[in-house]
């Protein structure tokens, strides 16, 4: 699939890096500056699984065990080594990949209609599984039916990663860091993420890195830098 060229499109800026490393904050810090300069929008890619977790638990009765059993399953789905646990659990991760190309065209319409763009996360294909990348990817199907959801999912984070940011910011940060402000999380997927952020290249997009763990007001400064810097 060609790489989709920005000639036509304003800029766009992705935030990244691991839950805890400070991105949604930083991603609405500079929606609110720039907003008193230009037209800019802001685009969430995540799929807050997390939140539907915790929403998933509060069900009477049947809540704990099902997010239970959900998580489980999504823990699978991420294991190269395992099988995706069934055609239900495919077909919800694929639906969520759904929602996550819908965000993905807004940030299209956006970006067409001359708005600069900061989202807070951006599709990558590099690493199946988890971390933004394609859900079905990771583990192997276990049917023809799966399969076939596997690769359409593919083909759509394969679009979308062919629209390459104008700058990805990456926040780096260490482990505990990580656990000590997101304590909900698991910190051996958090271990994960933190360990695959220095691998991602999304298509060889010019990529400024940040400590994370650096005061806030001094990475917004940094980063609002590397924004100008990628603008001019």
């Amino acid at each position: 699939m060609p790489i989709a060229t920005s000639d036509a499109l304003a800029p766009l800026v992705a935030v990244i890096g691991c839950d805890g490393s400070g991105k949604s904050t930083l991603a609405e810090a500079l929606l609110a500056d720039y907003a008193k300069q230009r037209p800019v929008a802001t685009v969430y890619l995540g799929l807050k699984s997390g939140a539907m977790g915790e929403a998933i638990k509060r069900w009477p009765l049947i809540g704990p065990a099902f997010e239970r059993k959900l998580s489980k399953r999504a823990s699978q789905a991420r294991d190269s080594k395992a099988k995706i646990p069934g055609g239900t659990t495919a077909l919800v991760i694929y639906l969520l990949s759904i929602i996550r190309r819908r965000r993905f065209r807004q940030v299209l319409a956006h970006r067409a209609a001359g708005r600069l763009v900061i989202t807070d996360r951006y599709p990558q294909i590099e690493i199946p599984g988890f971390y933004d990348g394609p859900g079905l990817s990771a583990a192997k199907p276990d049917s023809r039916f799966v399969a076939w959801l596997a690769k359409r999912e593919r083909a759509m984070y394969q679009e979308m990663a062919s629209h390459l940011p104008t700058l990805v910011i990456r926040l780096n940060v260490d482990i505990d860091t990580a656990f000590a402000r997101k304590p909900d999380h698991a910190r051996e997927l958090l271990e994960r993420k933190i360990a695959v952020t220095p691998q991602l290249t999304f298509g060889g997009a010019p990529i400024v890195e940040l400590d994370g763990r650096e005061a806030f007001e001094t990475v917004k400064a940094k980063a609002k830098a590397a924004i100008a810097e990628a603008l001019a």
